[in-house]
């Protein structure tokens, strides 16, 4: 394979640097690999500065495989680029939405032998990039609420956040057009709309369970669960990915999706930002590459 240069934060802990040495040394049976350590965006723009070609190897979570797209993006190097992944964070939700193996070697054993496919991209109107999700309501209130608690608890801080949100949860009244079409307007209260390149959020949560990295579109999940046995309902099946069933639940697909109205908050790939009034997500298909498991070409 390609030689490879791997990315890791320079911040992570003694478990991590034990996981990663695990997965390094199934890499470097095949390859040569560069490891580089970055803390900060300025660090990371060097680094890609150098990267001379060579296949490209996050090692962390969602955050830092955002940070590296957003990189390569800026430079307008990402759709020449092989993006591997080695999940070493606490929620991981594009590595579970792709099957990629939380266990180091496994994961690194893909990225020698998998099947590198196109991987498509969220592109906001603001040249901003979403990897995995995007959504906007009840669950961006969770997650700035678990900011704090996901320090001490890990994936667990979510939950805590959740509950928290759900307490005293906002609703809102928004505007959605998915490609150009009004799909919720400002006369029903909004509880969540989600966009969704992968499937899962919060370390697991299904919430735009259909989405495919690969398909060319957006998955778009509006709820309108916002009474007290609604919301419980919408909760619950929220947890098996059974929401999109039910009558106060919205899901559609499209290239392009806008939300305005009330101010809110949004959560992109775990990262909070706002508050904004409107925003548009598109998406770009086989934005890069990536070694994924081979695909199912039995039907």
């Amino acid at each position: 394979m390609e030689p490879v240069l791997l990315i890791a934060n320079a911040d992570a802990g003694s478990t991590d640097a034990e996981r990663l040495e695990e997965a390094l040394e199934v890499l470097r049976r095949s390859t040569d690999v560069e490891v580089a350590k970055t803390s900060g965006p300025g660090e990371l723009d060097g680094v890609l500065h150098r990267r001379g070609g060579r296949t490209v190897v996050v090692a962390g979570g969602d955050g830092s495989l955002h940070a590296v797209i957003a990189a390569l993006h800026r430079r307008h190097e990402l759709a020449d680029t092989v993006v591997g992944l080695l999940p070493l964070g606490t929620g991981n939700d594009f590595a579970r939405g792709n099957d990629i193996p939380l266990e180091p070697g496994e994961a690194a054993e893909l990225i020698v032998k998998g099947e590198v496919r196109p991987v498509d991209l969220i592109v906001d109107c603001v040249g901003e990039v979403v990897v995995n999700n995007v959504h906007v309501g009840v669950g961006a209130e969770a997650s700035r609420k678990a900011e704090k608690w996901k320090k001490r608890l890990g994936r667990a801080g979510y939950w805590m956040g959740a509950a928290k949100a759900a307490f005293n949860p906002p609703f809102y009244r928004f505007r959605v057009e998915v490609d150009g079409e009004v799909v919720a307007d400002f006369d029903r209260h909004v509880a969540q709309v989600a966009i969704g390149n992968g499937s899962t959020v919060g370390g697991g949560t299904d919430l735009t369970p259909h989405a495919d990295t690969g398909d060319g579109k957006l998955d778009v999940m509006v709820s309108f669960a916002v009474g007290p046995v609604s919301r419980f309902g919408y909760a619950f099946q929220l947890r098996v990915g059974r929401h999109p069933e039910r009558q106060d639940v919205l899901y559609v697909r499209g290239s392009r999706v806008t939300v305005s109205g009330q101010s809110f908050w949004c959560s992109a790939d775990g990262e909070i930002s706002g508050p904004e009034r409107n925003r548009t997500w598109r998406i770009e298909p086989a934005a890069f590459r990536m070694p994924l498991p081979p695909t199912d070409r039995s039907g």
